[in-house]
């Protein structure tokens, strides 16, 4: 059974894996949900639809509990807020592969048989994730290890041990499903190579790919950028907006979403709230001076996770005192405010390590080369600030003015240090100190010559410390006083002009929220809300107020504003955004007009037109290309370029961001070659991964998915 061990953390990898590789093609990239149903449409239990099947709470719930009970096998552990929502996405996308895909593969007679899982197993095709999950400590194939596991599964254990009979069922369970995972990959595989395989390339596709990449042109071209027009030079109406947005409607295809404000009601706790717990503390404080047993007493009424530590001089936190004549064993510190907690200490013990450390603030002088010379000019300089500090000058001031590493910044401050962190001529200068002070002379080290001021001499006394720390909570009051106050917030806004006037008759900001779509978790400062978003598209309409949502800490209220339905977004909802494009429209022609009325070079033109006309050259253009030197991301404008005959200009057109006219000096062609398998192997893959997309794609516009599981989860 030594092997169970070795599986259970194997086969999570290829469960993962599978699921991943296999269907990935298919499933990765897409997006099944679509508009939401009427919570009360008479299909209380459905959660969603995929290629005509419909999908019922118990179902999915049921692959859930598959991927959860899973989880649970390879961490030992159920799965918490953050895990929950990956293995409810995965439950669904195997439904998918189950109701779209996988009949795909049953109408093509598309077929994985039991022998051919076999070979894939244990036979002569081996899959290689067996191979890697059963190896030799050399990192070999060891046949024999996985036929002793494979024979391991048919052998239940002893009658009575219930604890190997159940490691005996887990390795079965994890077995089959890593089996059918295998097949259907394998599945995937034949059907996509069915089709791909019918891909191919003329010769004449891979010799103008070929010139695509290697042609050459030698261009001069004048730009002139849009912004050379102001914005208030142009005014779009209406009808050449809508015109625009008719034109280019398909670049304005939605997904459905909806938007939504909010306002929130933190509950923190109040200046009573921490008065009462204050007190609280103090009684503890009194008990822990007199408890018997410091970590028991500790670990029982700390709210924290580290209730019983041992620290050094060094690392002692920083709300207990670092003077050694208030550290006595039994001695109580606090109530006393740290980070929003309030904490009590108790010194327990007090001991010595093996282990010294030191605190100590030094200026670093560094010499110019190896040199007697610059020794001891370096040396010279070195003891003149000493003395300037003896004399009276702040050591930090010197520090700043003449350190040369990185403790300048700070002073010189080094901090706290150990035996063996310094090199031993500091560590011993530092060490043999028996008071704190600045050292008389300077101390040389392979570094340079340091002056060196100890502000606290070695020590290795040891203190074991017992902590209590109390987390300032609202109380129930607190809590209930909060929520009192949003449910009056939602009896006074039934709609969202009310919602908005409450707001501002409370001084509540409200947050805006937009676009959300049904998959969701999110919601703007709120961070995990997904009650909100599941109340948006299950109850939600414009301008209705959701009632007092629950978000632990925060108690928020929601309106929904708006609502953009599957297909294309309305002009109104893009006016804004396609505005600027228009007026890029036309101010393009009117630089155009301007650069039209011009004659002469490129260079007069640009003279003539101004300081924002300006003229560049490129030597190496390629068809391929998708951007110009100082112009960048213009294909059209390499469009032109190969399209006019040698010394011949274009006319003045508008690119992507701004206007030019480009003339073409020379135009290179590669010399011809005999054999273009290369290209025609470079365009065979691209073509080939566009495809293994363009599969999916297809499957799931003929499954019509539609992923309704909001008006539930």
């Amino acid at each position: 059974m030594a092997l169970i061990g070795t599986l259970r953390e194997k086969m999570t990898k290829w469960v993962v894996a599978f699921i991943t590789l296999a269907l990935g093609a298919f499933i990765v990239g897409s997006d099944f949900i679509s508009g939401p149903s009427s919570f009360f449409s008479g299909d209380d239990n459905k959660v969603g639809e995929i290629a005509g099947k419909s999908i019922s709470v118990e179902q999915y719930q049921a692959f859930v509990q598959e991927r959860e009970n899973n989880y649970i096998m390879s961490f030992g552990r159920k799965p918490g807020d953050r895990e929950k929502p990956t293995l409810e996405q995965q439950a669904w996308e195997l439904l998918v592969v189950e109701h779209a895909i996988k009949p795909q593969f049953e109408k093509t007679g598309i077929k994985v048989t039991a022998d051919e899982v076999w070979d894939m197993v244990q036979g002569k095709n081996i899959d290689p994730n067996v191979k890697q999950s059963f190896t030799d400590s050399a990192g070999n194939f060891d046949r024999q290890r996985l036929m002793d596991y494979l024979n391991s599964l048919t052998t239940p254990p002893p009658v009575g041990n219930e604890q190997m009979l159940a490691q005996y069922n887990e390795s079965k369970y994890r077995w089959s499903l890593f089996q059918k995972e295998l097949g259907l990959g394998r599945e995937r595989i034949k059907y996509e190579n069915l089709l791909i395989k019918s891909n191919y390339v003329t010769e004449a596709e891979s010799e103008r790919d070929y010139h695509t990449q290697n042609d050459v042109a030698e261009v001069k071209y004048l730009y002139v950028q849009f912004f050379a027009i102001s914005d208030s030079a142009v005014t779009p109406t209406d009808g050449q907006l809508r015109d625009y947005f008719n034109k280019n409607k398909e670049k304005y295809k939605a997904k459905q979403t909806r938007s939504l404000s909010y306002v929130a009601f933190p509950v923190v706790a109040s200046a009573s709230d921490s008065a009462a717990l204050r007190e609280e503390a103090a009684k503890i404080a009194a008990d822990f001076k007199t408890a018997v047993d410091d970590s028991a007493f500790a670990v029982g009424q700390s709210q924290g996770t580290n209730a019983y530590s041992k620290y050094t001089i060094a690392n002692l936190p920083a709300s207990i005192s670092k003077d050694k004549a208030t550290l006595e064993v039994g001695s109580v510190n606090g109530p006393f405010l740290d980070e929003g907690n309030y904490k009590i200490v108790k010194i327990v013990n007090i001991g010595t390590d093996t282990t010294y450390a030191a605190k100590a603030s030094h200026i670093l002088i560094k010499w110019e080369n190896e040199t007697p010379e610059a020794k001891k000019e370096a040396k010279e300089k070195a003891r003149k600030i000493l003395n300037e500090i003896k004399g009276g000058a702040k050591f930090a001031d010197k520090a700043i003015d003449h350190g040369t590493d990185g403790t300048r910044t700070r002073g010189g401050d080094l901090g706290w240090f150990t035996s063996g962190q310094m090199v031993k001529p500091f560590q011993n200068a530092v060490f043999d100190a028996k008071k704190t002070g600045l050292l008389s002379d300077v101390v040389e080290t392979q570094f340079g010559y340091h002056i060196i001021d100890v502000t606290n001499i070695k020590d290795n006394t040891t203190y074991t410390v017992a902590t209590i720390e109390l987390a300032i909570t609202p109380s129930e009051e607190t809590q209930n006083a909060v929520y009192l106050r949003a449910q009056n917030f939602v009896a006074a806004a039934k709609d969202e002009k009310e919602f908005r006037a409450q707001a501002q008759k409370e001084a509540l900001n409200v947050f805006d929220a937009k676009d959300l779509g049904t998959a969701e978790r999110r919601v703007g400062n709120l961070g995990e809300a997904r009650q909100i978003v599941t109340w948006l598209f299950r109850e939600g309409k414009v301008g209705k107020v959701s009632e007092v949502e629950d978000l632990g800490d925060t108690y928020a209220i929601a309106v929904m504003t708006g609502e953009t339905e599957e297909g294309y977004k309305t002009f109104d909802q893009v006016k804004e955004e396609i505005t600027p494009m228009v007026k890029n429209i036309l101010k393009g022609e009117k630089i155009i007009e301007k650069l039209s009325a011009q004659k002469g070079t490129l260079e007069e033109i640009a003279a003539a037109f101004g300081s924002d006309a300006s003229v560049h050259t490129s030597s190496d253009l390629k068809l391929n290309s998708t951007s110009l030197p100082s112009v960048g991301v213009d294909p059209k404008a390499i469009g032109v370029a190969f399209s006019l005959e040698n010394g011949k200009r274009s006319k003045p057109f508008a690119g992507e961001n701004g206007v030019l006219i480009i003339e073409t000096i020379n135009k290179t062609s590669a010399p011809a070659i005999g054999d273009y398998t290369m290209f025609k192997n470079q365009l065979l893959q691209g073509l080939n991964n566009r495809s293994s997309f363009g599969i999916s794609q297809a499957i799931k516009e003929v499954s019509k998915i539609e992923d309704k599981r909001y008006k539930f989860f």
